[in-house]
């Protein structure tokens, strides 16, 4: 099997988990009374069913991407070009007397 089908793969494996113990303690928690909306509905297992679909789909998308982006850090070099920044003053501006017969528009 190549390298990229297992890693994705596990990362759907480790999605499913954590949707489990999300949902699990969503329900537990009985967040915005989820619990009892679900328990006292008679089609409440569906809506069980989806977050722990939905929850699944999210997390190991977002499992696959991690381990995706950490595979790439191994290679090339890191940081950018190292310039030298030169600094210069900055003109001031100058304070100019003003006289008393002209007048500035």
């Amino acid at each position: 099997m190549p390298q990229l089908i297992r890693l994705y793969i596990v990362s759907i494996a480790i999605g499913f988990a954590l949707a489990l113990v999300f949902t699990g303690l969503l329900l537990a928690l009985d967040v915005a009374g989820l619990r009892h909306l679900t328990s006292a509905t008679r089609g409440g297992w569906i809506a069980v069913l989806m977050l722990t679909v939905f929850h699944t789909i999210l997390f190991s998308g977002v499992q696959f991407g991690i381990r995706v982006m950490l595979m790439a850090q191994g290679e090339g070099p890191r940081g950018g070009h190292q310039q030298r920044i030169r600094r210069r003053p900055a003109p001031a501006p100058a304070a100019v007397p003003a006289s008393a017969g002209t007048v500035s528009r």
